[in-house]
């Protein structure tokens, strides 16, 4: 009887248990958000697989800072000849014009190479010379830096818009205009057909007061474009801030106001096609382009509305002052070329010249403003959140030689674009894993380790890129404990032949789970590899080769860093 009593409380115990560990089973997720439990489920996973791979940590060493060896500017631009020429010249005497891409590239980005194009063949003459002008396309920021720095000056500049020019002007470099607009544009905001609606009911129109207005809500994901290298990006940059205080943009109202602004916005773009991806995967319900490029784009101008905001783009001509008198008079020539009732009909196919009723409501601002402004952006875009981030560095024997070279001066060159309020560690990885640095403030003293374990960084053995990943991962999740507001981002530098370790099929769900961004720098790299890995949480992939990797660093801290 005693034995039978025993038996049946027994499996009453078990019942009970599984009853109540059943509940707390089914019931574990109860008032959770789908965001919340694929979270909690990916950093399961992610726990696991970094017990898996068993990451070894380094023995942190010291090299001193020496700031004034890398402040030449001049040095981080790579050589001119990495911006292709579009139309070579055709005479011994010719004018050379950096143009932006918009309108000196390819297909319907090509108007003005067909202008160049028409114009050498015409073989007008300067002073019994035949001549021609030659396109070299170059963004605007960059050719800015080009010619500020001395590194490579042309006769000519189309950056899209004037604020360039006075930015240019600001840094003595010289600028005089040609022509105040090659061809017209304008810069705006493209919305989502439903939120436009929703702010016209909400707000009666819709403008830049309004979209702003919005952002700070919470209402709609806006995105825009790094302010250091984008027309539009700068444009907007300046014009938000016109927006909180007209009389004075840099006052505290005015920073106050981006800083709410900016609060809202998910990420900064370093191009506008990675801001058109994020768009597509509905990221973002809005974000900003050219006219010129939206009416070109079938799916943007049936899902999007525009509205325009800012400064024209109306791409302007000026001469270098460096110029020579005849190579000024070739560019008034061909400034005369494009300005004919030809070059407009073409510029109209082209989709320029759309919005010729649009006035900028704001009056023009100096170039002092301007660069003032940018770096009022680089100090408040974070809103007082401070950066976690991770270098994950491929030192693997595919590596070695140059590419590890580039890679570690261009970290250790770039360190300066990092806020010291960041918190910043380094990860290396081969077939197996290191910890070369974990995760500290980026104070001096932390500079002085990162600097010291990036130049003791050495390549052999195999590539396991998705272990690297997985264990900066847990290293930001770890770290956030302690700062849940910050920001995480990750950086993989790499050739992206990953051939040891977990693959990204393997890694993907963990990936989206955390939404954690990670930023790829590929040198001389297999770029598809590398673009796939930042293509899941709205990151960038960078081309870097050992030419410009300096550069595209700078580019990609500064608006991030």
């Amino acid at each position: 009887m005693n034995k039978k009593m025993l038996g049946i409380l027994a499996a009453v115990i078990v019942l009970v248990c599984a009853a109540v560990f059943g509940g707390i089973y089914v019931t574990r997720n109860i008032g959770k958000s789908e965001k919340v439990i694929s979270e909690e489920s990916a950093q399961k996973r992610l726990t696991k697989m970094v017990k898996k791979i068993g990451p070894r940590t380094g023995t942190p060493i010291k090299s001193p800072i020496e700031y004034e060896s890398s402040e030449d500017e001049a040095d981080e631009l790579p050589d001119i000849d990495t911006c292709p020429v579009e139309v070579q010249a055709s005479t011994k005497l010719y004018a050379e014009i950096y143009a932006s891409p918009e309108k000196a590239g390819s297909g319907m980005d090509g108007w003005l190479c067909e202008m160049a194009e028409g114009f050498n063949r015409e073989a007008r003459e300067v002073g019994g010379q035949a001549v021609s002008v030659q396109i070299r396309k170059v963004n605007s920021g960059q050719a800015v830096d080009y010619i500020a720095t001395g590194k490579a000056v042309p006769q000519g500049f189309s950056p899209s818009s004037m604020l360039w020019a006075d930015m240019l002007n600001a840094k003595g470099a010289g600028a005089e205009v040609i022509s105040e607009s090659l061809v017209g544009n304008v810069a705006g905001i493209l919305l989502s057909n439903d939120v436009y609606d929703q702010i016209v009911e909400k707000y009666g129109s819709v403008d830049l007061k309004a979209i702003t207005e919005a952002t700070e809500a919470g209402e709609f994901a806006m995105g825009y474009t790094n302010p250091f290298a984008s027309s539009a990006g700068l444009n907007f940059l300046i014009c938000t801030l016109e927006r909180y205080d007209l009389k004075n943009p840099l006052s505290e109202d005015a920073t106050a106001g981006f800083q709410k602004f900016q609060k809202n916005v998910p990420f900064v773009a370093l191009t506008t096609m990675q801001m058109r991806e994020a768009a597509e995967r509905g990221t973002l319900d809005g974000f900003i382009m050219e006219y010129q490029s939206y009416l070109n784009d079938t799916m943007l101008s049936r899902n999007y509305k525009f509205t325009p905001y800012g400064y024209r783009h109306d791409n302007p001509l000026l001469s270098i002052e460096s110029a020579s008198q005849e190579e000024k008079e070739i560019l008034s020539l061909f400034a005369e070329y494009c300005a004919t009732d030809e070059a407009k009909a073409k510029a109209d196919e082209y989709g320029f010249n759309q919005m010729e009723e649009y006035v900028c409501e704001y009056d023009p601002v100096s170039g002092d403003i301007l660069t003032a402004a940018q770096k009022l952006y680089k100090t408040n875009k974070d809103n007082g959140r401070p950066v976690i981030g991770v270098f994950v560095t491929d030192v693997s024997g595919s590596m070695d030689g140059e590419p590890l070279a580039a890679l570690q001066a261009s970290l250790i060159n770039s360190m300066k674009y990092i806020n010291p309020e960041n918190h910043i560690g380094l990860v290396s990885y081969t077939d197996n894993v290191t910890i070369e640095l974990p995760i500290g403030e980026f104070d001096l003293e932390q500079q002085t380790y990162f600097k010291g374990a990036i130049e003791n960084l050495y390549a052999s053995g195999g590539t396991a890129t998705f272990d690297g990943i997985c264990v900066a991962m847990d290293m930001i999740k770890q770290k956030m404990e302690e700062y849940p507001d910050a920001k995480p981002m990750l950086f993989v530098l790499s050739d992206g032949d990953t051939n040891v370790g977990y693959n990204l099929n393997d890694i993907r769900d963990v990936l989206s789970g955390l939404r954690i961004p990670v930023y790829t720098i590929g040198y001389n790299a297999d770029l598809p590899a590398l673009e796939s890995i930042s293509s899941v949480n709205e990151a960038a992939s960078i081309d870097a080769s050992t030419d410009d990797v300096v550069y595209q660093l700078k580019i990609l801290f500064n608006a991030n860093m």
